[in-house]
């Protein structure tokens, strides 16, 4: 008993001595930023540049985890901490930070600049403790040169500041613009003494953000830790310092215990340059020399010269071997060195040499290691650049006579880069000989390609023997395979297992010599250009005795853009037997640039416990002038596809395919694109259409877009011609509710190919962008359902004295609004005649007519936004024009009622005949006069009164979101709760008291910062003395929103009520309101944290109070002229027998031709017989009109069981 109570309190004591020490070393300085929590809460490790068990930092906070702006001249350049929601970057910098992907994110971006000589700023970590050889910062970077003004050739790089040397250089990105974050990783490297990162810019010229970092994630950068009660494994060699390292670390050439001990007492032969070339022979049958230097002597200004440090000391001041183009230019493109003589080896005493080489930038070529006996051969080679870090290699060599070491390197002329080499060991089989080796004949130099280099492995046959396609990487072509270059960097690597006898060949993971915790990367050569059709097939297997073998990728890495991210990967294991082997088709898209494949993988065991294997990769239909046929062109519903369209892999993310949700047949395919998914990020994404050929006329394109929720972007269609010139020819943006809408695009008679392009803008973060029904004619468009002539005129046309002008507030001169009413700003357009008497003498006319529209038997209304400027600015009438029989009056006005957009509307009752609208304006003589016109939308059921009940069942009335963004930056959505599936809202609307119904909601989501606002706005109303405005809101317990109402006029707002707190089912409220001056009512939803607020059922009544007592005199109003709508029913009907008699001619050959298989579809691309050929219906039938419990009053509203569509403006 008595031993094992000594030994049960010997092990207390030790674990509590040990517990102390632990203790204690937590409150110790010098375990704060070492990379390791020693504390349980990890505080030892915050604001070290990191912050945390992540060792992360994603600048949310204010202190920005350590970070500070250390610019020598920080008011003209320097770092701020910035984000997309202020007003700082209107049009520069990154559309949302990494972290968030939002507007609300934050992250570090530099300052405007505007110099003129070169500038530089400086962002300083604070101190770090040493580093292992592993450490990494991997980083997401953003570079753009918004102003055209050129990023320079450093606008971003980042050193290392030891305590004991000079700065040295870690990582210099490719100087490239491209609007997108993109990732980074920088090799930090075993850092012996405390150390700070700079984070540097240097430009003479740049806007605000251009240049920005976040998400910083330091990996894999402590030492070995050492814990009490400690033991190494067999297979591992204890450090001094304590912890533990694997044999394959020991006497490589890399401090990876962190004191020595790993590299001590080996018995081989090291050279570090330190002092000298060693034994190295630097004599070369070449021009180009090895040279040995220093980052010092190369540059301490120039980041992009040399490889910024050496290898053993990881400094500035470190010597290194280094090649590079020189000064005086290239004559020879290689250059060499070599061992002396050493003995002959055997197979199971291999000469074994240890190296580190940076292959940095384009001048990088590549290197290869020969073996000179007898004969000349290589043994080992690794091609092209591996990015700004130290690789190791190891090189085994079997010799059976005297032989020499050759290392050559591969030189290419380009603009910067070279390659390096430093810390060469020689194993102790590596013996030296007395004896002098005489060199056999070196080996021909291959002969020159027969085609130029652009044209190498562009999937096209450019040599009469296609040698140009025979090694890309293609299992199809002889040498194939061997295209398929190791580019790992850590220590496992891919392999390539040829069979000549077989026949068979794979790629497979292998252990390799490197020491970076990095995935296995193998890539092809410089591919493409490729198509749309372009894929990448291949065989893989995942297989071996344990459960999870590993993880297997591709992705491509851009010339232009650099890495992209993983386009497959799959993760864990295949099945055993025949199904081991699993087939993938994975689209490479269009490539504008030149690019490379690469596989990626990881294995949790290699070989032979388990295995990752490629096999049988081909490149199909990879040609970039192959576009496959499309039966339907570009006429598509997106339920097999994407028929004649293709995702642009040069923008930030791609559109979706959607089940559940499409116009078509209301449960199949639409394409999206989420802006509130949280993965977005970015600023566009492009659906590209195949090219087109020119034509004879005019074509339109047809389709149905949702744009969904209260912060949700915008919707282009361009035109693309052969130069890459875009231009806009439709666009809309904000929200316009939770349903499908019809647009027609007229697309402008082309003299040359061109391509059109759906473009998702991602200038808000919570919200859905939606397309269906695609449909392309080469005929002019008919009459669209809503024109904001943003970008084009909408087949609008022009006649008259003078003509009506195209134009924006920012082209406006003396007379014209200064900005639209579509975006409410300088930028945005309408359409516009001058009136004065010097444009348009008095009683003189101009006329601005519409395409022609089919006719209907419904009565339609037009709804539009007028701005008469000046005294006297003439007159305004809107006509219906039949195109048989007399025009008719629907709306007029005459007055100048302030700078102010007016909303006009007026009924269209055209009994099947076809029309047109046309604008006259009629002078009167004034100055400076003008009157413009904007928004015009026709919906698919008759105007409503001004004042009246205003139920959202048939959209929003009259009432609007304002799109100006000094006043709000959300906006009030149109939703159903049947329709809804993403938000949550009430569970039922206030007018019906179904699922059915519709109300205005304003949600509260995390993709939005908080207290964001959204403003509804009433027409302009008139002075006064008491008008009652009636609502109902929606707003639960769980809602920290808030609604305001206010009374605008003269650009001051009068608040009339706030609703903090509501809670239960929807409640009435009455507003009395007093004005001495026009105004506008305002419902302001102010956004919270979480909940939502809704409304419904809302009425004004001009001139009569809530007590319900007329206030107002009544005056009559001559501007709808609702007599108009009744005269055309009367003129069209003179015709309606005529066309009574062509209808039944009409269907009785529609009827013959569906008998015979043919009809109109035929011509569209695809079938429209799933869905109402009536392009204006949607598919909700709204019952018939339910009593609810809560109407008090509200319940008679009218809803046809024929309008089906509701349109919103």
């Amino acid at each position: 008993m008595l031993p094992w109570r000594s030994s049960t309190l010997a092990l207390l004591l030790t674990l509590q001595f040990a517990a102390g020490s632990w203790a204690h070393r937590c409150q110790a300085p010098d375990g704060k930023c070492d990379f390791v929590c020693d504390c349980a809460d990890c505080i030892d490790e915050q604001d070290c540049g990191y912050s945390g068990r992540g060792f992360a930092c994603d600048f949310e906070a204010a202190g920005m985890c350590g970070w500070t702006d250390q610019s020598l001249n920080a008011p003209l350049y320097g770092w701020q901490r910035l984000q997309r929601g202020g007003a700082a970057l209107p049009d520069s910098g990154p559309s949302s930070d990494f972290s968030t992907g939002t507007a609300t994110g934050w992250f570090m971006g530099v300052s405007a600049v505007m110099a003129g000589s070169l500038s530089s700023a400086v962002l300083t970590s604070p101190e770090m403790k040493q580093s292992s050889p592993t450490c990494r910062l991997r980083l997401r970077y953003f570079l753009w040169d918004s102003a055209h003004t050129g990023l320079g050739s450093t606008p971003l790089w980042a050193s290392i500041l030891r305590e004991d040397s000079l700065e040295a250089v870690v990582w210099r990105p490719e100087a490239t613009s491209v609007r997108g974050w993109r990732e980074a990783t920088v090799f930090l490297g075993r850092i012996p003494t405390g150390f700070r990162i700079h984070l540097h810019s240097r430009r003479s010229e740049g806007r605000i953000g251009d240049v920005a970092v976040d998400q910083l994630e330091f990996l894999d950068c402590a030492l070995p830790r050492t814990l009490p009660l400690e033991e190494c494994h067999p297979e591992m060699t204890a450090c001094t310092r304590g912890g533990c390292v694997e044999q394959r670390q020991l006497c490589d050439g890399s401090d990876d215990c962190g004191d020595g001990t790993d590299e001590q007492n080996c018995g081989y032969r090291a050279c570090d340059f330190e002092r000298g070339f060693c034994d190295w022979d630097m004599r070369s049958v070449s021009q180009l020399r090895w040279v040995r230097t220093n980052q010092k002597s190369i540059s301490n200004s120039d980041p992009l010269k040399g490889p910024g440090r050496d290898h053993s000391t990881n400094s500035a001041t470190g010597h290194f071997l280094y090649v590079t183009v020189p000064d005086g230019g290239l004559t020879n493109d290689w250059a060499m060195f070599q061992s002396p003589s050493l003995e002959a080896t055997n197979i199971s005493h291999p000469c074994k040499m240890v190296m580190y080489t940076h292959q940095f930038g384009p001048r990088s070529g590549g290197l290869t290691v020969l073996v000179a006996d007898t004969e000349i051969y290589p043994v080992w080679e690794r091609g092209g650049a591996l990015g700004d870090v130290w690789v190791k290699a190891e090189v085994e060599i079997v010799a059976h006579s005297i032989f020499q070491i050759v290392i050559v390197a591969a030189v290419r002329d380009f603009a910067y880069g070279g390659i390096a080499i430093d810390s060469i060991v020689l194993s102790p089989e590596c013996r030296l000989s007395s004896d002098n080796n005489s060199w056999a004949k070196p080996p021909q130099p291959p002969q020159d390609p027969c085609a130029e280099p652009v044209k190498l492995c562009d999937f096209h046959r450019d040599c009469a023997g296609a040698e140009d396609e025979n090694k890309c990487g293609d299992f199809s072509s002889p040498e194939g395979s061997s295209g398929w270059t190791d580019a790992s960097i850590g220590g496992q690597g891919w392999v390539l297992h040829r069979n000549d006898t077989s026949k068979e060949e794979y790629l497979y993971v292998s252990e390799a010599p490197g020491q970076q915790l990095t995935e296995a990367q193998t890539r092809t050569p410089l591919l493409g250009p490729s198509g749309p059709a372009c894929t990448l097939s291949f065989d893989f297997a995942l297989t071996g005795n344990v459960d999870h073998i590993g993880e297997l990728s591709v992705r491509v890495i851009d010339s232009l853009l650099g890495m992209r991210p993983k386009l497959w990967e799959f993760s864990g294991k295949t099945e055993t037997g025949e199904g081991a082997w699993q087939h993938v088709d994975l689209p490479i898209g269009v490539r504008k640039y030149r690019f490379q494949l690469a596989f990626e993988a990881h294995a949790e065991k290699l070989p032979p416990n388990a295995t990752i294997q490629v096999k049988s990769v081909h490149f199909v239909s990879c040609h970039a002038e192959y576009f496959p046929s499309s039966p339907t062109g570009l006429s598509c519903n997106f339920e097999n596809g994407l028929c004649g369209w293709y995702q642009d892999n040069s923008d930030n993310f791609d559109w979706a395919l959607l089940d559940g949700m499409d116009h078509t047949i209301g449960i199949g395919r639409s394409l999206i694109v989420d802006m509130w998914s949280p993965s977005l990020r970015g600023a566009f994404g492009r659906l590209v259409s195949f090219t087109q050929l020119p034509g004879r006329s005019d074509h339109c394109l047809f389709f149905f877009y949702k744009l969904y929720g209260p912060n949700t972007g915008a919707l282009n269609v361009k035109l693309l011609d052969n130069n890459g010139f875009e231009a806009v020819l439709w666009s809309r943006s904000a929200a316009h509710g939770n349903m499908w809408h019809e647009a027609h695009c007229p697309v402008p008679h082309q003299l040359t190919n061109f391509r059109l392009m759906f473009e998702a803008v991602r200038s808000g973060f919570d919200g859905r962008v939606a397309i269906d029904d695609v449909t392309f004619v080469d005929r002019p468009c008919t009459i669209p359902m809503m024109c904001s002539f943003e970008g084009q005129r909408c087949g609008y046309s022009s006649s008259g004295r003078v003509h009506w002008l195209h134009r924006s507030g920012h082209t406006a001169t003396l007379t014209g609004p200064k900005t639209d009413h579509t975006l409410e700003t300088e930028l945005g357009f309408y359409m516009m005649v001058n009136t004065g008497a010097n444009f348009l003498p008095s009683g003189g006319t101009s006329v601005l007519a519409s395409p022609v529209r089919q006719g209907t038997a419904k009565t339609e209304c037009v709804h539009f936004w007028y701005h008469m400027g000046g005294v006297n600015p003439g007159s305004l009438t809107l006509y219906m024009k039949p195109v048989k029989g007399e025009r008719v009056k629907i709306f007029s006005d005459s007055l100048n009622q302030g700078d102010v957009w007016r909303h006009g509307n007026g009924n269209i009752s055209s009994a099947l005949v076809d029309w047109q609208l046309e604008f006259e304006v009629v002078g009167a003589g004034g100055i400076n006069t003008y009157t413009a016109v904007d928004d015009i939308f026709i919906a698919a059921h008759a105007c409503e009164d001004q004042g009246s009940k205003c139920s959202l069942e048939r959209g929003m009335c009259s009432w609007s979101n304002t799109q100006n963004t000094k006043v709000d930056q959300l906006d009030w959505e149109l939703t159903s709760p049947e329709a809804e599936s993403h938000y949550l809202t009430p569970p039922e609307d206030h007018s019906l008291g179904t699922e059915k119904g519709h109300f205005l909601f304003f949600p509260s989501s995390n993709r939005t910062a908080a207290y964001k606002n959204a403003q509804l706005l009433s027409p302009h109303l008139p002075p006064t003395k008491g008008t009652c405005l009636k609502f109902w809101a929606y707003k639960p317990h769980s809602s920290d929103s808030e609604l305001r109402v206010w009374r605008l006029s003269e650009h001051r707002y009068h608040q009339l009520l706030v609703v903090r707190e509501l809670g239960g089912p929807w409640r009435r409220f009455d507003v009395n309101i007093v004005s001495t001056e026009e105004y506008q009512i305002v419902l302001e939803g102010i956004k919270g944290s979480s909940g939502v607020v809704a409304l419904d059922d809302i009425e004004y009544s001009v001139g009569v109070n809530c007590a319900n007592k007329v206030t107002d005199e009544l005056t009559s109003s001559s501007k709808r002229d609702n007599a108009g709508g009744i005269a055309a029913s009367v003129i069209v009907v003179l015709l309606l027998i005529g066309t009574l008699i062509a209808l039944l001619i009409y269907y009785l050959r529609t009827k013959r031709a569906i008998q015979t298989g043919a009809g109109p579809s035929a011509v569209i691309g695809f079938s429209n017989e799933v869905y109402e050929p009536d392009l204006t219906q949607d598919h909700v039938i709204v019952p018939p009109v339910q009593n609810h419990p809560m109407a008090a009053g509200f319940n008679n509203v009218t809803v046809s069981a024929g309008v089906k569509e509701m349109e919103v403006a």
